[in-house]
């Protein structure tokens, strides 16, 4: 799916209590036990700790200030990684935040920060089945443009 950037993306509206910050290193581990829960729910897998932690930090297309990670007062609840090329890599909420508009935000969110890079679009790819996704992603502008037969 691809959001336009030459539109206007409205600000994120951020649910109560919650602090936006980049990732760093020392959070890798709780990132990726959120990241490891999210996929029980939305298909495919997340590497063990050191493996994910190591290629997500040595990527080519890697920067800290394109993960956002939302916490609240007992952790993280929300990480929205994104590489260089303005791609969405992964969009995770813990369940306790779903429905309250964090998914939104940290589309928005990731937006904002793409429009600041000059980025004219940005992309994600989703599962066709994954109504409840899909949903979330036309409601911040974003529309299929590409379909992708998923290998067995």
């Amino acid at each position: 799916m691809r959001r336009d950037l030459t539109e206007v993306v409205p600000s994120p509206d951020w649910p109560a209590g919650l602090q936006l910050s980049e990732y760093h290193p020392e959070i890798g581990a709780a990132v990726h036990r959120l990241m490891e829960f999210g996929y029980l729910e939305g298909g495919g897998r997340v590497a063990a700790l050191d493996m994910w932690q190591w290629q997500f930090e040595s990527d080519p297309e890697y920067d800290p200030a394109l993960c956002f990670i939302a916490r609240d007062a007992e952790g993280i609840v929300g990480v929205c990684q994104c590489w260089t090329s303005a791609y969405i890599k992964n969009l995770v909420v813990h369940p306790r935040f779903q429905g309250r508009g964090l998914g939104r935000a940290l589309l928005l969110q990731a937006f904002k920060v793409f429009q600041q890079r000059r980025e004219g679009y940005v992309d994600l790819k989703v599962l066709e089945d994954n109504h409840r996704a899909r949903r979330l992603y036309e409601s911040v502008g974003m529309r299929a443009v590409r379909r992708e037969p998923v290998p067995d």
